[in-house]
């Protein structure tokens, strides 16, 4: 189904309508080459049709050895309609043995001795009739459970059973055109081997992207290193697969230009992977907050936190900035009310004023400061700020809070 929505089974075959997705396989030809490569069991046969009907008795043909008649459908056998089967020795009888012979045969007469079922699978054959099936529906979520052929000892014995369900689950995305955002890998231990009863009980690993993927080898990557970081508590016997949240897929945006078209990995999914490996709290990034106090402008959350990493692109802050801010302001030595660092400091700007923080209760008094960029001839341009009130009680008290480039 990740090549078309309409499947279904016809009687010993599997159907695919696949007529309006064609060209964005490559046309018929490289259709039938991707379903023969990705197909999970070997294709005993196949065979294609304008219709549904007629691709099935070509099939029935192949799978006896027979060749394909000139002319499809008319010199087609009536023993590979199923329809006719039930009437094949009557009309053998009569001497018709193909699609045409039926078709020539009087429509009257045809449906008082064979019933209206015969004549309406045959201008279904013709296109003359419209198919009905009864078309395969996924599931809204995805959730498979398998047995393990041999009994999981360690968690590399998981992965190697993990990487048919995430194929599976590949498949399942493609057909519901949905990218998965979080997952659910759970093993059920087979506690006998322990105490010698029958106790269940399961463990679970949660796998968890910040962007929407049908793309399997970021998930590979994320739940081998995940399970690589722990052990099984005790043999495992069967392995559950669910989605856990799934948005509408929007597709792989593509651009014909080679700087948009970067071969590695993505910004994302090597933050992902990297918080996996080291902890997540030891890969952080910069989150903005509501503000005025320049230290407080940010937070500093795991990458891996929703919308952390959309926080990131979105992160532009006013030019007057430095690029660093020190973690805690300098206080300056102050000579004749000139701030002094490695020289005399040279205002370079007006003050630029703020007062803050006489909301925040936890704050012991408000932010009083006036900030200027300053030039010192051996440190460069420095950001500095000089508090309000201490200048209004003559005692000039100077602070280095950031450095520019």
């Amino acid at each position: 189904m990740q090549f078309t929505p309409r499947v279904a089974f016809v009687d010993e075959a599997i159907l695919l309508e696949a007529g309006a997705s064609e060209r964005l396989f490559g046309g018929r030809r490289e259709l039938l080459k991707r379903l023969v490569s990705q197909g999970d069991a070997p294709l005993l046969a196949r065979a294609s049709g304008p219709s549904a009907l007629v691709a099935l008795s070509l099939l029935r043909l192949r799978r006896q050895g027979l060749a394909c008649p000139e002319h499809v459908p008319n010199d087609l056998p009536l023993a590979t309609l199923t329809a006719a089967r039930p009437h094949l020795h009557t009309l053998e009888r009569i001497g018709c043995t193909t699609f045409g012979n039926l078709r020539g045969l009087p429509r009257a007469g045809v449906s008082r001795r064979f019933g209206t079922e015969l004549l309406q699978a045959l201008d279904c054959a013709y296109g003359q009739r419209p198919e009905r099936f009864a078309w395969i529906t996924l599931p809204g979520t995805f959730d498979q459970n398998v047995e393990l052929v041999s009994l999981a000892t360690s968690t590399s014995d998981l992965m190697f059973a993990a990487q048919h369900l995430l194929t599976r689950l590949q498949s399942w995305l493609q057909a519901r055109n949905l990218g998965v955002l979080a997952l659910e890998l759970e093993w059920t231990l087979d506690l006998r081997r322990l105490d010698g009863k029958v106790l269940p009980r399961t463990e679970k690993l949660e796998l968890r992207t910040a962007e929407p993927s049908q793309e399997m080898q970021h998930l590979r990557r994320l739940a081998s290193e995940q399970l690589a970081r722990g052990s099984l508590s005790a043999p495992a016997n069967h392995l559950r697969l669910r989605t856990l949240e799934t948005v509408p897929w929007g597709g792989d945006s593509t651009s014909l230009l080679p700087e948009d078209n970067k071969p590695g990995e993505k910004l994302h999914q090597l933050i992902e992977r990297l918080s996996v490996r080291l902890g997540e709290h030891n890969v952080t990034l910069a989150q903005p907050l509501q503000d005025h106090r320049p230290e407080r402008m940010q937070q500093w959350v795991p990458a891996r936190t929703a919308g952390a990493a959309a926080a990131l692109k979105d992160m532009a802050g006013d030019a007057i900035y430095p690029p660093w801010l020190l973690r805690e302001p300098l206080r300056l030595q102050v000579k004749g009310d000139k701030p002094i660092y490695q020289g005399a400091l040279q205002l370079l700007t007006r003050a630029r004023r703020i007062e803050a923080a006489w909301w925040d209760p936890q704050a012991t008094e408000p932010v009083l400061r006036d900030y200027f960029i300053a030039r010192s001839e051996s440190a460069g341009l420095l950001w500095v700020y000089r508090e309000r009130l201490a200048a209004e009680q003559d005692r000039a008290q100077w602070f280095l809070h950031g450095v520019y480039a």
